[in-house]
């Protein structure tokens, strides 16, 4: 039988799987140069004053999906301070998906908000 620590971090794994690719859509759709996979996860990191809720480990699966499924492109560039960098910056077809993935995502949260909320008359149990 799951514990409830194991149920919260299956959930929050489940839930990080589908949100990752539309916030890294996102933050590549709104910057003004191509980004490097640790310049995004500041960026995120700073945006949302350190919510712990994408590791910095878990974006590079997710760049290298949506590179592969044409939503991104990358490049590699040399860097003076260490190895080289892949920098990746979106699509015009990852921008036209990133459009609708947005509308999807605000029925979800009006769906999910009107269950978890209720009306005003929902029974708390």
């Amino acid at each position: 039988m799951e514990t409830i620590d194991e149920a919260i971090k299956k959930f929050q794994k489940e839930l990080n799987g589908g949100m990752s690719a539309l916030v890294l859509l996102s933050v590549l759709d709104r910057a003004e140069r191509p980004m490097y996979g640790y310049q995004i996860a500041k960026l995120i990191e700073a945006r949302t004053k350190n919510v712990d809720i994408m590791k910095q480990g878990a974006l590079y699966p997710v760049l290298h999906s949506l590179e592969g499924t044409g939503l991104l492109e990358s490049e590699v560039e040399p860097s003076v301070t260490g190895p080289p960098r892949r920098y990746y910056k979106i699509t015009g077809t990852g921008r036209q998906t990133l459009v609708r993935w947005r509308e999807i995502w605000q029925q979800t949260r009006e769906f999910v908000d009107a269950v978890l909320h209720g009306g005003d008359d929902d029974k708390q149990h």
